[in-house]
């Protein structure tokens, strides 16, 4: 790992519309070494490597600042094209692969070997044919290089998930003068011997002299695996350091080490949980959510409790309201105050007391193309038959008392508007997220969950929002289930916060326990793993 750098990033900065979310980040990747890339979710990884690779969302957002040089030479990455052609490939956690196409043909595609006929001659290379036994001698070199030993005329659909993840590998490595592999959550969905072996092929190749940037949240890889590490908070650099001078308790508390600020002034509060009553029980649950599945979830929420759903994308938490409200299908059961819901029947929960604000507001939370005040009480009209006039078997909307409480929550939840008449769709993302949550509010629920109850609100509108789920939860009594990316969110008002991993409840823990403790959650582990393994440090 001597000589000059093969990848060099430096002074990386990159805003989204005003929000700056990487700050003046530097990136270094030597060659033969392996280089870990860790933070929560938004810490910036995602961003950095778009930048990288030359991504369109970075140039059609006005690009960025800092400097990107390749084996010391500066250079400009415009498209991903060019990144391919500066020796730079990505091994992406959602295959890339043709399933009908043998695992030759997968590695080739896009870089294929012809063989000129007589009509070439006369018409050029169209008209030349594949050269099988050229492409399929390129393939296994490849599957060779990472230790593969497999026929490579197999089809790619009929491979288990582990070796597809190792056939986009052997793609990556046969694509001439490679020089550096980012690999995204490769082990994200393997096995556990499956994730051991692609762990011993990144070795492999980083033996070769190609550099590795390895992202993951599980920290027990990184020490396994990693030469060195690079952690990222809130998109700033915090440390560049070697993995044999730290531990995962360590790499954990750098990652989350913020300091906790109450949004929410919950001290006086006074509020009564009931320890002896479940509100919301989920047993043996699970969800079949592309992308958030929930894998044989049990968890309790007390009576009167904020009970926190946190954890990195992609791990199931989102999955949870999703099941509960019928949307994607689900096994196991979900008990209100102990009655089973009728998981298969849609508004089942909202019938027995529960209220939803989901994370989709525009695909699922809104009617868009209604006014402020008719998706206020829709749920509730049609749920509860509240805001009816009743005459025999009709009923008519009471156009007065439907108004008065739409004007009573725009004031009340401060929805920025030019009256109840206006379209939901013509609001902004912030104020779309409180009609949500005014409609929720509407039902008069016994439980609420509310699944990224701030996304895209400002500050001062995210602590108004917050205050008043406190004030319902201390004025009414209602349970209220926070789902949150924002940790701090979750720290701030809840009392118990439970840490989802891989479709299951890693940890529920207090929202004062340590930085360590959430980033080791986060990562599948607890701070007992941790110990148990010793101040164990990459060799």
């Amino acid at each position: 790992m001597e000589g000059p750098p093969i990848l060099s990033m430096k002074g990386i900065s990159k805003e989204f519309f005003g929000n700056q979310v990487l700050k003046n980040v530097d990136l270094i990747a030597r060659p033969g070494e392996i280089h870990a890339l860790v933070g929560e979710n938004g810490a910036g990884k995602s961003t950095l490597m778009n930048i990288l690779f030359g991504m369109p969302v970075i140039h059609s957002t006005g690009g960025f600042k800092g400097e990107i040089e390749i084996g010391g030479e500066k250079v400009t990455i415009a498209n991903p094209h060019e990144a391919m052609n500066h020796g730079i490939g990505m091994v992406h956690q959602e295959f890339m692969l043709i399933p009908d196409f043998s695992i030759t043909e997968n590695i080739k595609v896009g870089r294929e070997i012809g063989k000129p006929t007589m009509l070439s001659k006369f018409l050029g290379s169209s008209m030349d044919i594949l050269d099988r036994r050229a492409m399929s001698k390129d393939a296994q070199n490849a599957l060779s290089r990472i230790g593969m030993s497999i026929e490579d005329y197999v089809k790619v659909a009929g491979l288990p998930i582990g070796y597809k993840q190792f056939v986009e590998i052997a793609r990556e490595i046969d694509k001439t003068g490679i020089k550096l592999l980012v690999f995204d959550e490769p082990t994200a969905v393997l096995t556990e011997s499956e994730a051991e072996r692609l762990l011993d092929i990144m070795r492999r190749i980083a033996r070769q002299g190609i550099a590795i940037i390895f992202i993951t949240h599980r920290l027990d890889e990184v020490l396994a695996v990693a030469d060195s590490l690079t952690i990222l908070r809130d998109g700033e650099l915090i440390e560049r350091t070697m993995t044999k001078d730290m531990t995962v308790v360590e790499i954990a508390g750098k990652m989350i080490g913020r300091k906790v600020e109450r949004l929410v002034d919950v001290a006086d509060t006074v509020r009564e949980l009931d320890d002896d009553t479940v509100a919301l029980e989920l047993r043996n649950f699970s969800v079949a959510m592309p992308g958030e599945q929930v894998s044989q979830m049990d968890v309790s929420v007390k009576k009167g409790e904020i009970f926190g759903f946190g954890g990195l994308a992609g791990q199931g938490k989102i999955g949870i309201i999703n099941g509960i409200m019928g949307l994607y299908p689900s096994e196991g059961d979900a008990l209100v105050f102990g009655k089973k819901l009728q998981l298969d029947r849609l508004g089942d929960a909202l019938r027995n007391g529960m209220a939803f604000v989901s994370e989709d507001r525009r695909g699922v939370g809104l009617l868009l193309n209604e006014s402020i005040e008719r998706n206020i009480i829709f749920s509730s009209m049609q749920i509860h038959n509240k805001f009816l006039w009743k005459r025999g078997p009709f009923s008519t909307l009471n156009r007065k008392q439907s108004k008065e409480h739409a004007l009573k929550m725009i004031r009340l939840l401060d929805i920025r508007c030019t009256g109840p008449n206006q379209k939901s769709r013509s609001l902004s993302g912030g104020n779309q997220q409180k009609v949500c949550l005014a409609r929720a509010l509407t039902m008069d629920p016994n439980i609420l969950i509310v699944a990224e109850p701030t996304r895209g609100i400002d500050i001062g509108a995210k602590k108004l929002v917050l205050e008043h789920l406190v004030k319902l939860n201390a004025e009414k009594g209602v349970t209220i289930v926070i789902i949150s990316s924002e940790l701090v969110e979750l720290r701030s008002v809840c009392d118990r916060i439970a840490i989802v991993a891989e479709g299951k409840v890693s940890q529920i823990l207090p929202p004062d326990a340590s930085d360590a403790a959430f980033g080791l959650a986060m990562s599948g582990m607890s701070i007992h793993d941790a110990e148990g393994e010793g101040e164990v440090h990459h060799e």
